[in-house]
């Protein structure tokens, strides 16, 4: 089937290096089968590459060397897939509570395939059991619910790895004071230009430096004076 997906040039093949066959794959099945299915808009399929798969990669650099990964709200498998292409290494946990998205999610798992990939048909608070490395999400809601929703997945020491859009530092600094009381330390807004081109892509990096749902730690909002 033939699409609209411009050539990605020389400068993204090299920015995957190793791990652009498998890139590649999922991308163009994407373009192939993403806009019939609900996954991704009309207007998205010539600008996939840049938009979403470029933009997605910006997260590889800050996530470790080995251990897990749990993406939230994975949908179409951005940043998920992509980033699982790109690490193999790593073991991903895709969450997403819808069941097509969800079915997606396998089938591009083996399709492509992504064998370090498992997914969660479930929203990120009903997941239970898992305390990974880092947390990543893309567009999935305001930073403090996001936050509030993705800290449980998390081991204390473990990271938050959230892409965001140019509003990203002023939403750090409103939601300061609640990412706080949700047991986050240090929190970081790095831009990201992969390609050298002046398209920056915003990312946060977050620390859980406590584990505030344990018994005897009030998860209640203070009282506002």
């Amino acid at each position: 089937m033939t699409t609209d997906l411009e050539p990605p040039g020389t400068a993204i093949v090299n920015l995957f290096g190793e791990s652009w066959p498998s890139v590649s794959r999922y991308t163009e099945y994407l373009a192939e089968h993403g806009e019939v299915r609900g996954l991704i808009g009309p207007r998205e399929v010539p600008r996939l590459w840049v938009r979403h798969i470029v933009n997605s990669a910006a997260v590889a650099e800050f996530l470790p060397a080995s251990g897990a990964v749990a993406d939230v709200g994975s949908g179409a498998g951005l940043p998920g897939a992509v980033l699982a292409a790109m690490r193999p290494y790593l073991r991903f946990h895709l969450i997403e509570p819808m069941q097509r998205r969800a079915d997606w999610l396998r089938e591009v798992s083996e399709w492509v395939p992504l064998p370090n990939v498992v997914v969660h048909q479930a929203r990120a608070e009903e997941v239970r059991g898992l305390a990974v490395d880092v947390v990543t999400a893309r567009a999935v809601g305001p930073l403090e619910r996001l936050t509030m929703w993705s800290l449980p997945l998390l081991r204390v020491g473990g990271r938050l790895v959230l892409l965001k859009g140019r509003g990203a530092r002023d939403e750090v600094s409103a939601a300061a004071t609640d990412l706080t009381r949700l047991g986050v330390g240090e929190v970081q807004v790095h831009e990201v230009d992969l390609l050298g081109s002046g398209d920056v892509t915003y990312v946060v990096q977050a620390v859980k430096v406590a584990d505030l749902s344990r018994p005897g730690v009030s998860k209640k909002r203070p009282a506002r004076k």
